[in-house]
């Protein structure tokens, strides 16, 4: 072998090597990001395309520029179905959170049988959505459910949950609750389980009662995970659409006055009764924006919190 030929070979072997250390790392995590590409951004993009025509399931289609987000924003019914699935998304959410703080934190305690009770909370989360719909409908139905037996037994009269906005927006996020409260929960515990035992020793000494400790200790060490979690149930809590179908027994109009119709089933009947994908596709984005606006301002809301502390 001639000399020339050793330092191609060394050459070849270093630039194999450096594509090892450099290269490597980018080649195992693009199959995640080639997906993501495939089904995320084509996805949204094409949404965004289609939002811009008028679309037909035949698949007529006419460019109409902004037309459907106009339309859209000066439409009754779709700023009547943006107020409900802020004020389920606002019902469910704050009192979820809250209780699954105050649950994980119960949990965090030397108690006989905790690993049962652990597992116990996830019993909601594994349960089908729609199940959980049809019990919860049954269990609100007007004229034969417990609730209304409840209420007519401490003296009230029955109450048509599915007749106004307040009504059905308690009663679906009495759902939200049941199914998710438990899910956040399990969250805060892992949490709780990793903040250093000294805190606590240390706090006890001062003469801190539980409760302060859990207010003074607790809660600041679990603002990142309690930012996760904000982020998490906002998502959530504005693509509502399975609770609400489910409570309306399958209708998508939420009602016959729309009292509880969320984005997601506007979305769903615009394409499927209304036969225009343009018009679903609009709305489509704009929940998206409307979901990334109200993240935003929890965040900026939690941080605020954080840095007042």
């Amino acid at each position: 072998m001639t000399s020339t030929e050793q330092r191609a070979g060394r050459s070849g072997a270093r630039l194999a090597s450096r594509l090892d250390h450099r290269g490597s790392p980018y080649l195992f995590v693009s199959p995640y990001f080639l997906l993501f590409a495939a089904f995320g951004l084509f996805p949204l993009g094409f949404t965004l395309w289609v939002s811009l025509h008028r679309w037909k399931l035949a698949g007529d289609k006419e460019f109409v520029g902004i037309d459907n987000y106009t339309f859209l924003l000066t439409n009754e019914r779709f700023g009547a179905a943006v107020v409900n699935t802020l004020g389920m998304f606002t019902l469910a959410t704050v009192p979820q959170l809250l209780l699954a703080l105050l649950l994980a934190n119960a949990l965090n305690k030397r108690m006989r049988g905790l690993l049962y009770l652990r597992m116990g909370v996830l019993i909601p989360m594994v349960t089908s959505v729609v199940a959980v719909a049809i019990v919860f409908s049954q269990l609100f139905s007007h004229r034969y459910g417990m609730i209304n037996w409840a209420v007519e037994l401490f003296g009230g009269e029955k109450i048509d949950w599915t007749a106004s906005k307040l009504t059905s927006w308690t009663a679906i996020a009495t759902m939200v609750d049941w199914r998710w409260t438990g899910y956040n929960a399990i969250i805060f515990l892992a949490a709780m389980q990793a903040i250093p035992r000294d805190l606590y020793e240390a706090a006890a000494i001062d003469g801190a009662s539980p409760r302060r400790q859990f207010w003074q200790i607790t809660v600041p060490q679990l603002k990142p995970v309690i930012i996760f979690t904000v982020f998490i149930s906002t998502m959530g809590g504005l693509m509502l659409f399975a609770e609400p179908m489910m409570f309306g027994n399958g209708r998508l109009d939420g009602g016959t006055r729309g009292d509880f119709q969320t984005i997601g089933l506007y979305i769903v009947q615009a394409f499927r009764e209304r036969n225009n994908f343009g018009l679903a596709a609009a709305a489509a984005w704009l929940l998206f924006v409307l979901i990334l606006v109200t993240a935003l301002v929890n965040y900026l809301f939690v941080n605020r919190l954080r840095g007042s502390k």
